[in-house]
């Protein structure tokens, strides 16, 4: 009977992480699922050896609160995103641009900035291609940690939306990269797409 009681509460304590997790991520403006679990258990009080949710229950819960709490300001948000993505991405059509993470699956918080995935024979020729248009960016330092990491990323503020591009060579376009924050094949949308989802 114990082992039943801790059970229970276990799984109480593991939604209630979830639930104050995708609330940070939806309020905050946080797009790291591993950084929102840590606040979350930290503000619970809840030890790192209690068992936690899983980046798909967080976005389950991120979902649900989005529906209940931003029902109106959440698509407005994200079909404001989705449009600028699309700019960003016709202006920067020769590189072969993928929209992925929140702004395409429906899930960006306040604040969320658009993520968008390029291919290119080298990352200069993305630089060169923003600096001769006069658009400003800060490479990000160390991106290379993984084999299938990209060549750069860089981010830039477009219309006052943090925009990150991560810069992979064209042999990569075939392949696709997991998701960092969720470890799944990430959905991808090219620019026929993204205009299909604003109509």
């Amino acid at each position: 009977m114990p082992r039943r009681k801790s059970s229970i509460a276990g799984s109480t304590l593991r939604r209630e992480i979830a639930s104050l997790a995708a609330r940070l991520m939806a309020e905050d403006g946080i797009s790291d699922y591993g950084y929102a679990k840590r606040k979350a258990t930290k503000t619970l009080g809840a030890g790192e050896a209690e068992a936690l949710p899983t980046n798909e229950e967080i976005e389950a819960e991120l979902r649900l609160y989005q529906s209940l709490y931003q029902d109106e300001e959440q698509p407005q948000r994200l079909h404001a995103l989705r449009r600028i993505a699309l700019q960003v991405m016709e202006f920067l059509a020769e590189f072969r641009p993928y929209l992925t993470g929140a702004v395409l699956d429906g899930t960006a918080g306040r604040y969320a900035g658009i993520e968008i995935d390029l291919y290119a024979d080298s990352a200069k020729d993305v630089e060169i291609a923003l600096l001769s248009r006069n658009i400003a960016y800060e490479p990000d330092e160390n991106t290379r940690n993984r084999p299938d990491s990209p060549e750069a990323q860089l981010s830039l503020d477009w219309d006052g939306v943090p925009v990150r591009l991560a810069v992979y060579p064209y042999v990569a376009e075939r392949r696709q990269q997991r998701n960092p924050h969720t470890g799944r094949t990430p959905v991808r949308a090219r620019i026929e797409a993204v205009a299909a989802l604003l109509k």
